[in-house]
């Protein structure tokens, strides 16, 4: 029997707030890490590491994953001392805690997500005595950084020979910090290696070094390119890229599970669902990258043990790589990455019998029973420090907008009657544009199509096509969603006051049907008898539901709006509240306009009420909870040939939204695919069938409605419910390029360009671009510090002085994905069919900011108010226009002589790829 002597002081209260706890073993016990040392990993050392957040159960609930890190130099003894204390304090956690292990070099993407962007790793540990790099003077390293993500930030020897055209390298001197560019790295790795050497410049520089970047095979002996070669001895040509054990990453393969019996991994099982896995038992599951450890919920503590031993000797026996990932999951804690290898993983409740062994198992963990007591963590002890759960108004549209609300019929929409806004019949299928200014912007959309439960597939396929008409016509700015019944977002609700879902449909598809079902039209009419129960307490909830006309419908806890004939009742539950009482009165007036309603209160009600519904019933008193869990998940989520591929973005910010990508943003009450502007634009058309592919997947495991609202938001147009999600700084979004480009801005004031650093005029026009990004960033409305009082005119022209002032010194913005060095000895050379995209040197002349503005719309198509002719705009031009973009000469012809000069228009133009374009213009003397 444990005692207090087994109870680990270092554990004491943990888990009782979101946020992170970390531990670093010292002499075999764990000691609390301060804050301020969050980040820094030693690799002689090991930690264990402790991230709770909010669950899905409301205030009070919480998930924990618990992780150990292994540095790469600890010893054995302590690395199995954290795996120790990780099984301890999950029991302190009462055994439901994610359990991962991480070595160095080969953490997973969430451990790192936790510590954005990156941790830097650092020599040393306990036993050396902690000597930190910022106890003396700064010594020249050279590190390398991958992740699309987060950045994987491993230091190398020192050398030339290391650099290769694959990787981004970082090279940090004592003034000065290099980013490396590999000609074949990718733009997402360039853009989050910036975000490392800001830590770097923070931590070591004091913020005061410069920072330079080098592209691999453009050498200028004058510039920084030169002097980043200097330091290596001179220049040469690079090798290919040399594989280490470190490189080698196992892929992600379909699972194959394994039972685990005595603590040895036994033969695989063939065919497997989630009815497989018993409680009392563990299993191991070889995805390739990862290997998952599963629990049984009624598995006794040394099994648990066992298993993961197991699962450490199933890697060594096989030979997998370092950097293959271990997860321990107990029963009923089943993360997406374990769940995506079953073809569903329904929801269920495990047997009463099956959960008293649990509990029995759980309860042999006396250690964890008294822990729980010391620290008051019984239900009891929670219930009495929990405030009371406020109803919170999720953002909402700007009000003041124009609404538009159309109905399907016969193949086509017609518009709703102002009278008849906010009803909507079950049977019918409707259209709803809310247009609206947002913040600066001219102005945004807000476009759906509402299905009703009883709708014709004919009528929801018009809706569907019509509405994507009118978001192409819109030239696809508009936020475009569908939207299902009694799923309707609290944004849609809003709209409309009040709301209300009357049974039947007006539509002749509906009218069709039904008479072809033999079935009774029950469509609402003021003259016929009708229930309307009103549910909300507010603005975005207030949506009223029309329901049998029969005393049963009643409840205590609402209020009603009943009429027959030429009669009309307002009934008040006794337990209904004021608000309800008056969205009750404003619905009365809604259906039945002009006429006087009479008040009938529970328990006081006239017997002409009853007998307008059918004689008096006993009916419930039940309260029906509006409150929306919101838990939101951002995935990469795509399709590739047939197979499923998700990737969970882990603790994400706005800075994940990549211009490449499709993302789809989860909060099990909606669904967002976001689509960056970068992104193909057969991609961009099909991106509510891939959102509707991952509604479909996410219900067979995880329990996703399938009739939760679906959107589709574009890059730079998303609305507030979409980023209330995120810490939004819309400035942001008036950055344009690419990943890579973007975070130059954002960091670093754009001044990197084709290589070169700060030099010559190019300083004074970076600096005066930034001056005018962050004169831009904090003005942005809402208040708060360094928030301009000017109004919205003041910031909107603030900001297109920074956009422009940027875009002379950004890389351009329809740059691709770097191309493929052909051949290690020739860098400079680059396949034929994509050629690498020459740089245009500015004039000696050109000394600032461009006077003369370019516009880009949603497609990419560039426009100047101000247009010139062929002879003033081309580069050998004997009278050319001054304060021009000169890497977008194309952009300020007529539209007449862009298709004369170019040979096609502007939309085919810009539907090419950035190096195709660039051929084109040289052909014409535009490049």
């Amino acid at each position: 029997m444990a005692t207090a002597k087994a109870i680990e002081p270092a554990f004491q209260g943990v888990g009782s707030r979101p946020g992170l706890e970390i531990w670093r073993i010292e002499n075999f016990q764990p000691v609390p890490l301060p804050k301020s040392e969050f980040g820094k990993f030693y690799s002689g050392d090991s930690y264990v590491v402790l991230q709770t957040s909010h669950g899905r159960g409301g205030a009070g609930v919480f998930t924990y994953a618990i992780h150990f890190w292994l540095g790469k130099d600890t010893s054995q003894d302590e690395a199995g001392t954290a795996a120790i204390k990780a099984v301890e304090l999950d029991a302190v956690l009462g055994g439901r805690a994610v359990q991962h292990r991480e070595v160095q070099n080969h953490e997973s993407e969430k451990f790192l997500s936790y510590f954005k962007p990156c941790i830097v790793p650092l020599e040393g540990g306990v036993k050396s005595g902690f000597k930190t790099p910022e106890e003396g003077e700064v010594e020249t390293r050279l590190y390398i950084c991958k992740g699309k993500r987060v950045v994987h930030m491993k230091q190398v020897p020192f050398s030339r020979s290391v650099l290769n055209h694959d990787d981004v390298f970082i090279l940090d001197t004592k003034d000065k910090i290099f980013q490396f560019n590999g000609a074949n790295s990718n733009l997402q790795e360039r853009a989050r290696a910036l975000e490392a050497i800001q830590v770097l410049k923070d931590k070591y520089h004091e913020g005061t070094c410069d920072v330079a970047i080098v592209d691999d095979g453009k050498l200028q002996a004058e510039g920084d390119s030169g002097e980043f070669w200097v330091i290596f001895g001179g220049f040469a040509p690079i090798g290919k890229k040399v594989l280490t054990d470190d490189d080698i990453v196992p892929d992600r393969t379909p699972g194959k599970l394994y039972s685990i019996v005595g603590g040895q991994v036994a033969d695989p099982i063939e065919e497997y669902s989630k009815s497989t896995f018993e409680t009392d038992k563990c299993y191991l599951m070889d995805c390739g990258a990862e290997v998952f450890v599963w629990v049984g919920r009624a598995t006794q503590v040394d099994d648990r043990k066992a298993a993961t031993q197991a699962a450490e000797e199933f890697i060594t026996s096989n030979n997998r790589p370092k950097a293959t990932l271990v997860t321990r999951l107990i029963q009923g804690y089943e993360t997406h990455a374990f769940k995506s290898n079953f073809d569903s993983w329904p929801s269920s409740t495990i047997a009463p019998a099956a959960e008293n062994r649990g509990k029995v198992a759980e309860n042999r963990g006396k250690v964890s029973a008294l822990l729980k007591q010391q620290q008051g963590f019984g239900q009891k002890g929670k219930d009495k420090n929990t405030p009371p759960v406020e109803e919170v108004v999720p953002p909402l549209l700007e009000g003041n907008g124009k609404l538009e609300v159309w109905s399907i019929d016969g193949g086509a929409k017609n518009p709703v009657a102002s009278e008849d806004v906010g009803k909507f019949y079950c049977g019918d299928c409707y259209i709803v544009l809310y247009s609206y200014h947002s913040r600066e912007k001219k102005e945004d959309y807000y476009l759906c199509y509402w299905i009703g439960k009883n709708s014709t597939e004919e009528d929801q396929n018009t809706a569907a096509k019509l509405t994507t008409s009118m978001f192409n016509s819109l030239k696809g700015r508009p936020v475009q969603g569908r939207i299902y019944q009694d799923k309707e977002p609290p944004q849609f609700i809003a709209l409309f006051q009040p709301m209300v879902v009357f049974k039947g449909g007006l539509s002749s598809s509906y009218k069709s049907h039904i008479a072809e079902q033999g079935l009774t039209d029950e469509t609402y009419s003021p003259d016929s008898a009708a229930v309307i129960r009103i549910l909300g307490t507010a603005v975005h909830n207030n949506k009223a539901a029309q329901l049998d006309p029969v005393a049963t419908s009643l409840n205590s806890y609402e209020c009603f709006v009943i009429h027959s004939g030429n009669h009309l009742y307002i009934w008040q539950g006794t337990q209904s509240t004021y608000e309800q009482q008056q969205w009750a009165a404003k619905m009365a007036e809604f259906v039945k306009p002009g006429v006087t309603a009479k008040y009938q209160k529970e328990g006081t009600e006239s017997a002409t009420f009853w007998l307008a519904l059918g004689g008096k019933e006993d009916f419930t008193s039940n309260k029906v909870s509006l409150e929306t869990i919101r838990d939101p998940h951002l995935f990469a989520f795509s399709l590739y040939k047939g197979f499923i591929k998700s990737e969970e973005v882990y603790n994400f910010d706005q800075d994940d939204l990549l211009p490449e990508d499709i993302l789809i943003l989860d909060t099990h009450a909606e669904v967002f695919v976001w689509v960056g502007h970068a992104v193909d634009a057969k991609e961009k058309k099909n991106a509510l069938d891939l959102g509707q592919k991952y509604v479909e997947w996410a219900e067979n495991l995880d329990g996703l409605s399938p009739h939760v609202p679906l959107y589709k938001v574009m890059d730079g147009y998303e609305p507030t419910f979409f980023t209330t999600y995120f810490s939004w700084e819309p400035a942001k979004t008036l950055i344009h390029g690419n990943a890579f480009q973007k975070k130059i801005t954002i960091l670093f004031g754009a001044g990197h360009d084709e290589g070169q650093g700060n030099k010559g005029d190019g300083a004074t026009q970076r600096a005066s671009a930034m001056a005018a990004l962050n004169s831009a960033f904090q003005s942005t409305p809402g208040g708060g510090k360094g928030s301009s009082s000017k109004g919205p005119s003041s910031g909107s022209s603030q900001r297109r002085a920074a956009v422009a002032a940027l875009s002379g010194v950004i890389a351009d913005p329809k740059i691709d994905e770097p191309e493929p060095v052909a051949s290690p000895e020739k860098p400079e050379e680059a396949p034929e069919e994509a050629p690498e995209e020459p740089s245009e040197p500015a004039p000696e002349e050109d000394d600032g900011e461009p006077k003369v503005e370019i516009e880009e719309d949603e497609n990419g198509i560039l426009s100047s108010q101000s247009t010139f002719t062929y002879e003033q705009v081309r580069v050998k031009s004997e009278n050319p226009v001054p304060g021009i973009d000169l890497k977008r000469r194309e952009a300020y012809l007529s539209v007449e002589e862009f298709e004369s000069v170019l040979g096609m228009s502007k939309e085919d133009f810009y539907r090419l790829p950035k190096w195709k374009q660039d051929q084109t213009k040289k052909k014409v003397d535009l490049f």
